[in-house]
């Protein structure tokens, strides 16, 4: 039984890939993604928020979603209990597929965002006949 441990030291992210620092309140929404033969399917949980608070961005093979809450309540009011935290939902990804980016659509509904990121006709897999030889 070996005891020696291996620890692998990660590359520097870039500059251009560094988390960005936000004011305010920001979660981060899970997000379940489906990848299918035809396109990768991306579901966010963001509660809160409504189809004209939402701006998607895809560039450069990087998917972003950020997602602004507006608060329920205005400043004057007075909480005796307060457990409900407003703040915008931000997330990113890289997409390792080739995706038709001028074929994405988005659709919000019950505090879901979905996401159909289709993949290009060259990054589809495809069956390849075999004709007998002869």
């Amino acid at each position: 039984m070996s005891t020696e441990t291996t620890v692998e030291k990660r590359p520097r992210r870039e500059a251009a890939n560094a988390e960005r620092t936000r004011t305010g309140r920001v979660y981060c929404p899970n997000v379940d993604i489906i990848e299918r033969a035809d396109e990768l399917l991306v579901l966010a949980d963001m509660p809160g928020v409504a189809a004209e608070d939402i701006d998607v961005r895809f560039e450069n093979g990087t998917l972003e979603i950020h997602g602004r809450v507006r608060p329920r309540q205005d400043d004057e009011t007075r909480f005796l209990l307060r457990e409900y935290g407003v703040g915008d939902f931000h997330r990113s990804f890289e997409v390792s597929e080739i995706i038709d980016a001028g074929r994405i659509t988005a659709e919000c509904a019950n505090g879901v965002l979905t996401l159909r990121l289709p993949k290009a006709e060259s990054a589809r897999p495809r069956t390849i006949a075999v004709k007998p030889g002869g």
